[in-house]
């Protein structure tokens, strides 16, 4: 019998090839910008945008602005759009960049390691008095952030803060950010070692340069030699932690790939101890693996702590120390754990030279432009020349003699500035919230000042510290995960069922000691109305339960969901 003939079998259709894009890591070769972010970064570095806003855009006005430049390159001279007043928090993710954007700016001063002279502070006060409608905030990274800018009068305010030797380079955008530093550093009587020349030296060597003015996202460093671990180290990309060498003497402890946000993680030690004038090359390293190996293809995962994440300390280090240092690192030991539970130097404090410093509490950072004015004049008054910002959002007067320490407390406590605020107003911070920013969804700045007052007359006793942080969305500019009792600002339903302001809780986080992030109790939101009642409810079971000496965040990893709720 014939065989039956065989149908031909259809051709296996060939599978289109296409080159592996990777993490659009330049170190292996993927330049091609694979989102907008990087592709107008490859059009023009953001650094080159401050000649256009001298020559065009202050002089033909806002409408006038390219929107890369806009809403992208003049982060680099720190400037932000802020959020258009009457726009409620249920459409921060509805409507589009240009239907949030006021024709007004955010405008952050930079200062690097909190210093300021009282020249310096009159001339920002002045400035928020002149051109931003009085306002001013002290941010948790130890800047100054003004309101309403207009894009006209940018020129003429640089003018003014540079000739006093203050700026707004790369105070945002995906550049080295401010360097935060030990508002004490030189002074302290306690001071491991003193930080303050290697700020200068990374801030001369490579602030407004373009061999790092790239990079993947935003790049934060911390440099302290406080043993009070007083820049919250173990949440920056890079941090120098002052320790003593039991050869070597006093250097640095070099932490990696801290950060929050919404994928919130705990710097790494590498193990490797720094001297003082080897921190701005080891620095520059870590930069430079940031630079060249950070993922640029999804801006949620181009922090440097997803890179840590991946390699794990060991590899991060041997390629810091091979292809960046070209040399070894010497082994050293972890910083001790602070014997203080505050880390923001609030109060009265002998220096090493027999004077005194003084660091007194605003309102959640929140302050104006006469207050600030008002702060430079009082210092001078009870002869003080030098200031302070700490990343508490807390501020500091320096070299006060002693006859003058009280005479100086009572004119900062007729400023309601006080020196000696209650566990409530010296714990509590919060960010910009939906008042100017145009990523939040719920108030902050108000919320927080009235918690406060209505905790003071609540628990007058409290005196246990005590940090309570209050998020205007979940980017977590106000470190809730770290705090105890972080407070996220999302939107929920009242009693009624109807939609309004609120927060999801966090419990228990905390840094130092035992660094480490809040707990989440299942379903648990507030409103904001209902905020004092939930906060006074938990803190006065923790005083019912707490075991002697037992820290809250401590007694909330014990409590049942019950107590917390």
């Amino acid at each position: 019998m014939a065989a039956t003939p065989q149908k031909p079998a259809a051709a296996t259709p060939r599978r289109k090839v296409s080159r592996h894009r990777g993490e659009g890591q330049w170190a292996a070769g993927h330049f091609t910008p694979l989102n907008g972010n990087e592709q107008f970064k490859k059009d023009d570095d953001g650094l080159n945008v401050r000649t256009r806003i001298e020559t065009i855009y202050s002089k033909r006005g806002f409408d006038s602005i390219d929107p890369n430049d806009l809403r992208g390159r003049m982060r680099w001279w720190g400037l932000y759009t802020q959020r258009k007043p009457g726009i409620d928090g249920g459409k921060t993710a509805i409507l589009e960049p240009e239907e949030l954007d006021d024709k007004y700016f955010m405008l952050r001063v930079r200062i690097d390691g909190g210093r300021l002279t009282t020249q310096q502070l009159r001339v920002i006060g002045e400035i928020s008095q002149e051109f931003a409608r009085g306002s001013a905030d002290i941010t948790d990274r130890q800047n100054i952030q003004l309101h309403w800018i207009r894009i006209e009068d940018v020129p003429e305010i640089w003018d003014r803060l540079e000739a006093v030797g203050l700026s707004t380079t790369e105070a945002c955008g995906d550049c080295p950010r401010v360097v935060i530093g030990s508002p004490v550093a030189g002074i302290a009587e306690d001071e491991i070692i003193d930080g303050t020349w290697a700020i200068d030296e990374i801030h001369d060597r490579y602030i407004g340069s373009k061999e790092f003015s790239n990079l993947p996202r935003k790049f934060k460093t911390a440099i302290s030699g406080s043993p009070l671990l007083d820049v919250v180290h173990e949440i920056n990309d890079v941090a120098f932690v002052g320790v003593e060498h039991p050869e070597h003497g006093p250097g640095f402890d070099l932490w990696v790939g801290g950060g929050l946000s919404t994928n919130p993680k705990i710097g790494v030690r590498l193990g490797a101890w720094v001297p003082l004038e080897e921190v701005p090359d080891a620095w520059a390293g870590v930069i430079g693996i940031f630079r060249d190996y950070g993922y640029r293809r999804l801006r949620t995962r181009a922090r440097l702590k997803f890179l840590v994440a991946d390699w794990g300390p060991e590899k991060f280090r041997q390629i810091l120390e091979d292809e960046y240092l070209k040399r070894k690192l010497v082994d050293g030991p972890a910083p001790a754990e602070p014997t203080e539970r505050w880390r923001d130097h609030v109060g009265v404090h002998r220096q090493k030279d027999g004077r005194f410093y003084v660091g007194f509490a605003p309102r959640v950072g929140r302050v104006d432009g006469a207050t600030l004015t008002k702060i430079a004049e009082v210092a001078e008054a009870h002869g003080s020349g030098r200031v302070r910002t700490t990343v508490e959002q807390k501020m500091i007067v320096l070299d006060v003699e002693e006859a003058q320490v009280e005479p100086l407390v009572e004119a900062l406590e007729a400023l309601d500035l006080t020196a000696r605020p209650s566990a409530f107003r010296r714990g509590t911070m919060a960010c910009t919230g939906i008042e100017y920013c145009k990523l939040a969804i719920v108030e902050t700045k108000a919320r927080g000042a009235a918690l406060i007052d209505e905790l003071e007359r609540r628990i007058p006793d409290f005196d246990e510290p005590i940090t309570i942080n209050l998020n205007g969305c979940p980017n977590a500019c106000a470190r809730i995960q770290v705090a105890d009792i972080g407070l996220k600002g999302q939107l929920v339903l009242n009693d009624e069922g109807e939609q309004v302001e609120g927060y999801q809780v966090h419990l228990g986080g905390a840094l130092g000691l035992q660094a480490g992030f809040g707990r989440k109790v299942r379903g648990l939101k507030v409103t904001s109305d209902e905020l004092p009642d939930y906060v006074e409810r938990v803190l006065k079971r923790f005083q019912d339960e707490r075991e002697d000496g037992e820290r809250f965040a401590a007694w909330v990893t014990r409590a049942s969901e019950e107590a917390l709720s």
